[in-house]
């Protein structure tokens, strides 16, 4: 959603597809639990400067990129990052959330948690799906309905969708993909309404105030 910022002049949001961290999402972790201010004054390993992950990191601080002492790594070697000692705290994402306990580390923050505590229980948008604005409104009506019936197919196959799904897994098991499948895969994924909506509008909205992303988002959603 933070990318997205980027080029939303030339795609519109599509109403399904999307993750929302519906109290969960990106976590930052480390040897020990550590205050906003210490986190402030760690180096932090963060899976992408564009991720929503980050976007919330800077809102959370109140820190530009440029205030913060971070280093870019591959999201699936953050752990590797923090245990070498080149960062001291982790910004997670993906499977990470629920192996972290296992790897040795300690939570310092559930960004999705701290999203809904401070907009009225909103989940935290992380991804979409977007379509461009070539389309005819028609065109885009039409693929999102064929997306959105596809996401209920899944759903309604749930054991055939995640079996096949895990052999796209990163060492994960099927009762942790499942897991894993669920946060993400879900209501919201379907349509996430009003509701997701508003959340994308207050992010990036948040994110333009703080001088984050360069201009004010005008989004247009794919009804």
């Amino acid at each position: 959603m933070h990318a997205y910022a980027y080029v939303s002049e030339n795609y519109a949001l599509l109403p399904s597809g999307a993750s929302m961290g519906d109290g969960y999402g990106p976590m930052l972790v480390g040897p020990k639990a550590y205050s906003k201010d210490e986190i402030c004054r760690k180096k932090i390993a963060v899976p992408g400067t564009l991720t929503s992950a980050f976007l919330a990191l800077q809102l959370w601080t109140g820190k530009k990129a440029e205030e913060l002492n971070y280093r870019v790594v591959p999201f699936d070697q953050i752990f590797n990052a923090v245990k070498e000692g080149s960062a001291d705290v982790g910004l997670i994402i993906h499977e990470g959330q629920l192996t972290y306990q296992d790897q040795g580390f300690v939570l310092s923050l559930d960004f999705g948690k701290w999203w809904g505590e401070e907009n009225d229980g909103l989940p935290l948008p992380l991804g979409a799906n977007v379509i461009s604005k070539r389309m005819e409104p028609e065109v885009r009506k039409m693929v999102s309905d064929i997306l959105t019936t596809s996401i209920q197919f899944s759903l309604d196959h749930r054991k055939e969708a995640v079996e096949h799904a895990l052999q796209y897994a990163r060492d994960m098991g099927i009762e942790l993909a499942d897991q894993f499948v669920g946060m993400y895969v879900n209501h919201w994924t379907l349509d996430y309404g009003e509701k997701g909506r508003e959340s994308i509008r207050r992010f990036l909205h948040a994110a333009h105030e703080r001088n984050i992303i360069p201009h004010q988002q005008h989004l247009e959603f794919v009804e």
